[in-house]
């Protein structure tokens, strides 16, 4: 069984940094595809960030691109999600997800929720203005 924490949410002023942490447990860590997603009550979940196997494929949604920087470490199983110069749009609950599918994938494919087998529950953060 798969299994997704992630932690480093909290309460950061606008203009501040946090790092997301995802430790992933279950299987072969070496073979996902992960991501980052968030969402705020009442909105659809929306895409943050990807990463590939071998971290050399990454994405980011525009609304995070040169803020925010996904990595990988394959030996502590873990995805990070660094975010700087943070701002109150950012306030979200972030999902770490994961995708064991061996299959390629198409850009548009990186970004959609529904290609994710496995979730974590989510971390809360708040930025305030």
């Amino acid at each position: 069984q798969v299994q997704l924490v992630e932690s480093g949410g909290g309460l950061v002023q606008a203009g501040g940094s946090l790092k997301l942490s995802c430790v992933v447990s279950g299987r072969t860590f070496s073979y996902y595809r992960m991501g980052w997603f968030r969402q705020v009550p009442g909105k659809e979940r929306e895409f943050v960030a990807a990463i590939g196997w071998t971290g050399t494929t990454i994405y980011y949604s525009d609304s995070v691109k040169g803020r925010f920087t996904i990595s990988r470490d394959n030996a502590k199983t873990t995805v990070y999600l660094q975010m700087n110069t943070l701002k109150p749009e950012d306030t979200a609950v972030y999902y770490c997800a994961a995708n064991s599918a061996t299959n390629p994938w198409r850009t548009p494919d990186w970004g959609s929720d529904g290609k994710y087998d496995y979730w974590g529950q989510g971390t809360q953060v708040t930025v305030s203005s």
